[in-house]
């Protein structure tokens, strides 16, 4: 049971599922995922393509238009990720497969590199795309767009764009 009323963003056909590692306070507070003031998610979303115009959280819903969702590894709200147990990501790292295998969109990103370690007992883990898929799903480690990550709104940009280059340039 969730103190939230955060809600997956998910359907069958997805191009791809955009995995945050846990909702912040402030998302848990509104209901919205990457609700905070400080996080760059809606900003870079567009800015890489994947949406028209930049969406506000509480529009989260019409990401389902562009064929995008959202997901997380943890339900419970902290203020910083850095808070959660590495037996929580990896609870939630098992949870989210049966998910993907469960919707098998087109790409699962997961938006961290270290929760990625630790949700799937990786040592190295490189920016991008990975070897491994789960089913059909190809699996992505994207920058995390909290506010708390030094990388710029530059870099963002240009990692998620890769993404969404990948997925056109293969037809999904």
């Amino acid at each position: 049971m969730s103190d939230h009323e955060i809600k997956d963003i998910i359907a069958p056909g997805l191009r791809v599922v955009f995995c945050g590692i846990n909702p912040g306070k402030s998302s848990a507070h509104t209901g919205h995922h990457f609700a905070y003031s400080g996080n760059r998610f809606w900003k870079t979303l567009w800015l890489a393509g994947f949406t028209e115009r930049q969406l506000k959280p509480e529009e989260e819903l019409h990401l389902l238009d562009t064929r995008c969702g959202i997901t997380r590894l943890v339900d419970r709200p902290t203020k910083e990720a850095s808070e959660l147990s590495t037996d929580e990501l990896r609870e939630g790292g098992k949870s989210l497969i049966e998910k993907m295998l469960h919707y098998q969109p087109a790409a699962l990103a997961v938006l961290g590199k270290d929760a990625y370690k630790k949700a799937f007992r990786q040592s190295k883990v490189e920016w991008g795309r990975q070897a491994a898929t789960i089913g059909e799903t190809e699996v992505w480690v994207l920058p995390n767009p909290s506010g708390l990550n030094r990388a710029t709104q530059e870099k963002l940009t240009e990692a998620y764009k890769e993404l969404e280059s990948a997925l056109t340039l293969r037809g999904r």
